[in-house]
Parts: C-alpha cells; sequence; structure tokens
C-alpha cells in the first residue's frame, strides 16, 4: 500500500540526513513499491529538495523564480545564489523510471513475460554448446578401462541487437504548474511504446514471420512443414517437423497431434527423443475460451447423442493428463494479418504449443535505462526544460531451438 508524500518531513530529513541518504531512502520505496510516482508532485518535490550550494533549502524561491509575471524579470536565482537541484533530479529519475517500467511490463505483453531475457555484451552472440553424448554407457568389465565419448560442437548465432529509446523532458510550466500527471503520461506512453515495440519483435519472432534461427553456421525457417520444406519458403531444419496444418484447436485429438509431432522430434546428434515439458499454449482472443473448454474439461463424452433410447455416449476423463497453461495474445493476431499472408479465419485458429523458454530468448545488452540530461543544457535556456530523462534499451529476439515449439493452423476458410 502507498502512502502519501509529507513534502515537511521530507525536507526536514534533507536539512538532518542530507540529499544522498534521502534520495536513496525514496529510491528504495518506490522500488520496494511503498511510494508510487502517482504521490508525487513535482512542485511541491521542487520546493523540498532543491538547495543552495551550502545545503540551505530555497525550493520555494526556486520554484517562484519560474513565473515570467514577476516585477524583477524574473532574476536567475541560480546564477546569483548557486542552486543545486540534484536531489530534484534524481528523484524525478527514480519517479521517472519508475512510471516507465510499471507501462514497460504490463501483463498483457504476454511474450515479454514469457520468453526469457538473456543479458549479453555482444552485438549478436555465437552460443556455444557440446552435442549430447547420447546413449553411450557401456559395460566395463573388471579391471578395464572405461571407454571415452566424444563431444560434438553445436552452436547458434543470434541476430545483431537494436537500440530503442525516447525522451521525456520536464519542463519549468511541469513545474510551476505541478502537471505532474501530464509528465507521468508522458512518462507511461515512453514505457508502454517500448514495451510495445518489443513485444511486436517477440510476437513476429513466434508467428515465424521474422526467421533468425541460425545453427551451425546455416540459417533455417523456424517452422518446418513436412522435415524438407520451410514455413515461409526458405530452408527446413533437417529432419524437423514442427508445424502442422489443418489443425483447429476444437478438441483433444487436436491436442493430441501436436504431441504427437513433439514424440517425433529427435534429438539431431544422438537420435535420442527430445526431453520436452510443452506445457504452454498460446491461442488467439477469439480462441481462448475454447481452448480453456479443452484444456480443463473434466469429461470427454464419445459416441452419438439422441432424443431415443437407441442413442450410446460413453464418458471418459479428460485424456489430457499435462497441466498446460493457455495465454492469449491480441497483438499476436494483429502481427499476423499484418505480416503474414493468410486470412482472418485462418488467423483467429493459429496457435502455439511448446515450451517457449526453451524455443526463444531476448538477447538484452541493456535492460530499461533511464538517463538525465547534464543540468544547465542549452534546452533549459531554448525551451525552459528544467530535466531531460532519456529511456533506451537494446536488445534483439532470437531462435535458440524451434524443436521446443510447435505452430498449428488453419488451411481452408
Amino acid at each position: 500500500m502507498t502512502r502519501a508524500i509529507n513534502y515537511r518531513e521530507l525536507k526536514r530529513r534533507t536539512e538532518l540526513d542530507g540529499a544522498r541518504a534521502t534520495c536513496q531512502h525514496l529510491r528504495e520505496a518506490l522500488d520496494a513499491k511503498q511510494l508510487d510516482p502517482q504521490d508525487f508532485s513535482l512542485r511541491e518535490l521542487a520546493e523540498a529538495t532543491v538547495t543552495t550550494r551550502d545545503g540551505t533549502i530555497c525550493g520555494r524561491d526556486w520554484v517562484r523564480e519560474m513565473d515570467p509575471r514577476r516585477a524583477d524579470g524574473g532574476m536567475v536565482l541560480e546564477a546569483s545564489d548557486g542552486v543545486d537541484s540534484t536531489m530534484f533530479a534524481n528523484i524525478t529519475g527514480q519517479i521517472v523510471y519508475s512510471a516507465i517500467m510499471q507501462a514497460y511490463q504490463q501483463e498483457a505483453f504476454v511474450f515479454g513475460n514469457l520468453i526469457p531475457t538473456i543479458s549479453t555484451r555482444l552485438d549478436g552472440e555465437k552460443i556455444p554448446g557440446i552435442g549430447q553424448l547420447g546413449d553411450e554407457a557401456e559395460v566395463v568389465g573388471e579391471g578395464m578401462p572405461y571407454p571415452a565419448v566424444g563431444l560434438g560442437e553445436d552452436y547458434v548465432e543470434t541476430p545483431s541487437t537494436t537500440k530503442r529509446g525516447l525522451i521525456v523532458p520536464v519542463t519549468k510550466e511541469a513545474i510551476f504548474f505541478d502537471r505532474t500527471n501530464l509528465v507521468l503520461s508522458r512518462c507511461s506512453k515512453v514505457g508502454e511504446w517500448l514495451g510495445v515495440n518489443k513485444e511486436k519483435r517477440l510476437c513476429d519472432l513466434v508467428s515465424g514471420y521474422t526467421n533468425n534461427y541460425k545453427w551451425k553456421g546455416t540459417t533455417y525457417d523456424t517452422y518446418s512443414i513436412d522435415g524438407s520444406t520451410g514455413q515461409e519458403g526458405g530452408t527446413a531444419i533437417p529432419d524437423l517437423t514442427n508445424s502442422i496444418a489443418s489443425n483447429e484447436l476444437i478438441d483433444w485429438t487436436d491436442v493430441d497431434a501436436v504431441e504427437q509431432l513433439f514424440v517425433s522430434m529427435l534429438d539431431p546428434d544422438t537420435g535420442e527423443p527430445i526431453i520436452i515439458n510443452a506445457a504452454q499454449v498460446v491461442v488467439m482472443p477469439a480462441k481462448v475460451h475454447a481452448a480453456n473448454r479443452v484444456f480443463n474439461a473434466t469429461q470427454i463424452a464419445y459416441g452419438t447423442h439422441g432424443s431415443t433410447s437407441a442413442a450410446t455416449v460413453t464418458y471418459a476423463n479428460n485424456p489430457l493428463t499435462t497441466n498446460y497453461t493457455v495465454y492469449k495474445s491480441s497483438l499476436l493476431y494483429r502481427r499476423i494479418l499484418a505480416t503474414v499472408e493468410t486470412t482472418v479465419a485462418n488467423a483467429k485458429n493459429m496457435w502455439f504449443m511448446g515450451d517457449f523458454r526453451k524455443a526463444f530468448a531476448y538477447m538484452e545488452n541493456w535492460p530499461i535505462t533511464v538517463t538525465q540530461a547534464p543540468q544547465n543544457s542549452e534546452a533549459e535556456f531554448n525551451q525552459d526544460i528544467v530535466a531531460q530523462f532519456k529511456a533506451s534499451e537494446r536488445g534483439a529476439a532470437a531462435v535458440i531451438n524451434p524443436r521446443y515449439i510447435v505452430k498449428a493452423y488453419q488451411t481452408s476458410e
């Protein structure tokens, strides 16, 4: 639960503990969600935290200097008395960051929360691996040496990362007229659109529109129809079928068809079945209720229903024993319509099943980072921008192993 800001107490604490300790305390409270960005007032915050160089609070005079109606023409207090607005800028920066992150981490961003983030310092990475040993265990006779096994080279190359960002300005008007909600609204939009952009790239990756799976130096389509043809007409992954047509999600048999594809997937190094927990399902909004009915049904009816005693119906427990989790993505549906050549009806019936955490990853150079512009910048004089904050992130969506995902779709109206 958040609490209201007591600016008199904040001012007293600043005088007793110093600006740095007070700023750290507020930052920790925001991180712990004991405080919310909406609890703050930019004007009152400035009045409580702006000081002279010797630490004397002068925020009220500093804010008053922003009034263009002053008879003295608005003498710049900063030039005459040496105003230090560092604490105000630091706290405002933390408020901006918190507001951006709240919008960036929305639950509506299905894949941003479902697909793991891997931190990397490289602009495109070659992820090394070791080919699986397989079942090489042999009987070792008494006193005989253990057999040695070889390790095959295995690696995946991820795409180049890209940087994206926006700037949030805090103007004199925003402080003087206390337009805190306007600033926070801008922050939320920055976070939301950075999140939307990332989610779009993840949607394009999951749908197969973006094919960047590069395994052992060769680029393949993410989805293969029959082990010889890529979903988008590109190179298919050898001996892999992870796309199934005419498989609308209607009942348990459609799920079983996908499960059988996973059963037939073999490790390319050993020829052994892949150990996978394909328990995540992503459907379009039009199918979310049907999906919940399929996966959560307690009984299945077999036979023919009728009004006569001749009708024969057999009831059995739902044969789907895996605890599936169903997600829906409206953005994925819109991206499929915008990027993939398909009909509306077919797009509504497309669905994906697998272990998304092993199939995909977001390669991140740096997460959402908020950087404060230097004080007394040219923008302050030309545009009355007291502080401005740049939010940026850099990363790329990557296919790690398409053997952990299956795409099911409809081929006709």
